[in-house]
């Protein structure tokens, strides 16, 4: 979890979501006491959400890194240590499969641009005769 807890996950486990799912936990548990986990800590599960579906961009992993560099090392308690470990971890082992994710709903978004395009095109076609 980032605390030096350990959590045993088979090959089957989505990496990213799952610590999506961390960040969110974090972004709960978090008091509000101090600025960098009050403000952080959703930012950082806001940003893991669309990690998960590929809705971001490869610059968005270096944007997310430098946020929990922010919150780590600079809160009152040790709970911004613990929410920025993991997304940091996700990022060193896992950085290819997020590339990944991103370029794989780039391409999905451009051909459901071009069918939508497609099919506008073939409507006024034939609302033209």
């Amino acid at each position: 979890m980032g605390t030096a807890a350990v959590i045993v996950m088979d090959k089957s486990v989505d990496m990213i979501a799952a610590i999506a799912r961390l960040s969110k936990f974090y972004r709960n548990e978090s008091c509000g006491q101090c600025t960098p986990c009050r403000e952080g800590s959703p930012w950082l599960w806001a940003i893991m959400e669309r990690m998960v579906k590929g809705d971001a961009t490869v610059d968005e992993i270096d944007m997310l890194e430098e946020l929990t560099y922010q919150i780590e090392g600079h809160t009152i308690c040790a709970l911004g240590d613990a929410a920025a470990w993991p997304v940091q971890g996700i990022i060193r082992h896992f950085r290819p499969l997020m590339e990944e994710r991103i370029h794989n709903f780039q391409k999905q978004k451009q051909l459901l641009q071009q069918q939508s395009q497609s099919s506008q095109d073939q409507h006024r076609q034939h609302a033209g005769h």
